[in-house]
């Protein structure tokens, strides 16, 4: 996946990726020290005042060219040298942050004054105003972090992921290399196999009976031990909980600073889960096989796999449009009527809030996510078509159970791509204009009339819809329990 770019505090970059007048002021400096030049040695040798070269030097004026040309000379260097992008010594690279940090918002709304860092002020001090400052700044981010950020952060990806069509060549790669470096042969992915993988990674794996609630694994990446809940492991595919918990490790992945960095990174995990679970190469010829008969089935990639419908159903979002050629759209309807988890790139209109979200929303009464909860036959899959105001889409779903409550899990595509699809035959047959008029959201006049001035329903209120985002780099981990198990199951 293209991964999104995030600020070092310590960079020696502007933001326009051009290095900055206080980085090129420090190298001045550095350079000008390491001569045993003074200021004034240095300032009469550019025909400048002192103070001015001063100001230079402390990132307070941009020097021209021809300026920097001239000092560049006076230390016996390059202009190049001045402006290269090598980091800074740790001292000048610790000033230079706190310098920015003195300058940014949070230090003006303390009340603190810039002040001069002076080579007196020692090493260790830098580093804990600096260490002050970014615990201010992320408690600052944790206050901000409320369900707006979050559903303005599920907009965003949702258009990155759009924009291509839930493809992500980068993490198809990295499946291959790491099944390619375990000799697998294709098909399905074996626990064993699983298995090989961490070890390949340089992980054993330790199934404990006390893994902290608020996770699903734990790596302790010191000692190359990844710990699972063995309570939860006759649940549900235990190979997702190892490559999950993996391909954090072969991404790369580092404590998120941002919500919108957290969210990236789980759908980033998902998805290379799924391209190791189902393999692109192995999977879009027996894909590619089945448009062919026209009888592509969800059900049919599921089995072949050995992996949930979920999981079956995202992947077919991955492949369907790049390689099959064919727009999708995808919904995890929770039973209360709630849509979790939505993709779309064949122009379906789902219900939205004001900020362009889907998730949160609820889906339309008529959409086949939630009529498939009121079917008896949970062993076949259900298929309906559905006239909506944008045109009739085809869709099949299933209801899959959880701790959480029943979810149905559709995949749909557009009326004219609905012949490569087995189920294409159904009557079953729904109307809905929820995204577009009131349809279900309001209650039948006549029903409406008997009962509005008659009624007072008890809300279940969800116990987040008023709350902020849990806190924590790891929204709603509590790292005092990570910390404390890891410290009970280290090796002695």
């Amino acid at each position: 996946m293209t991964t999104l770019a995030t600020t070092d505090p310590l960079t020696d970059f502007s933001d326009d990726g051009e290095v900055d007048a206080l980085t090129i002021g420090r190298r001045i400096r550095q350079l000008r020290t390491d001569r045993g030049m003074t200021l004034e040695e240095l300032a009469a040798a550019v025909d400048r005042a002192p103070s001015q070269l001063s100001m230079i030097e402390n990132g307070r004026r941009e020097a021209k060219l021809t300026m920097l040309r001239t000092i560049a000379r006076a230390l016996g260097t390059t202009l190049d040298a001045l402006l290269e992008a090598e980091p800074l010594d740790e001292r000048a690279t610790l000033e230079i942050a706190l310098e920015r940090a003195m300058r940014g918002p949070t230090f003006r709304s303390l009340g603190i004054a810039p002040f001069r860092v002076a080579k007196s002020v020692p090493t260790d001090a830098l580093k804990a105003m600096l260490a002050l400052h970014g615990e201010i700044e992320r408690l600052n981010d944790e206050r901000a972090a409320t369900p707006e950020e979050a559903r303005r952060a599920n907009v965003a990806l949702r258009k990155l992921m759009r924009t291509q069509n839930n493809y992500f060549g980068e993490l198809e790669e990295q499946a291959q290399r790491i099944l390619r470096a375990v000799d697998h042969p294709g098909g399905p992915l074996t626990q064993r196999t699983a298995s090989d993988i961490a070890a390949h990674l340089g992980f054993t794996l330790h199934y404990v009976p006390d893994l902290p609630q608020t996770t699903r694994s734990v790596a302790d990446i010191k000692n190359g031990r990844l710990y699972l809940s063995s309570r939860h492991a006759a649940k549900g595919d235990p190979r997702t909980a190892v490559l999950q918990a993996l391909s954090s490790r072969i991404l790369g992945h580092r404590e998120p600073k941002s919500y919108a960095e957290f969210l990236r990174q789980r759908v980033e995990t998902n998805y290379l889960t799924g391209a190791l679970l189902i393999p692109e190469a192995h999977a879009v010829p027996f894909l590619q096989e089945a448009k062919k008969d026209r009888a592509i089935s969800i059900e049919d990639l599921r089995d072949a796999y050995s992996v949930s419908y979920e999981t079956a159903a995202h992947r077919f979002t991955n492949l369907a449009t790049v390689h099959l050629g064919i727009p999708v759209h995808f919904l995890k309807v929770h039973e209360s009527g709630t849509i979790t988890k939505a993709y779309e790139n064949d122009d379906v209109n789902f219900p939205t809030d004001r900020l362009g979200a889907i998730e949160g929303q609820m889906c339309c009464r008529r959409w086949t996510s939630r009529v498939v909860f009121d079917i008896e036959d949970h062993f076949n899959p259900y298929y309906q078509y559905t006239d909506t105001g944008n045109g009739t889409y085809w869709c099949t779903a299933r209801v899959e159970h959880s701790s959480e409550g029943a979810h149905s899990v559709s995949v749909g595509v557009r009326f004219d791509d609905t012949k490569w699809f087995l189920g294409r035959d159904t009557t079953n047959r729904g109307v809905s204009k929820h995204s577009v008029e009131a349809c279900c959201r309001r209650a039948p006049a006549e029903l409406e009339a008997a009962w509005r001035d008659h009624s007072w329903p008890n809300v279940r209120t969800p116990r987040t819809l008023l709350a902020t985002l849990p806190t924590g780099a790891f929204p709603g981990v509590d790292t005092t329990d990570v910390y404390e198990f890891l410290e009970a199951h280290a090796p002695r």
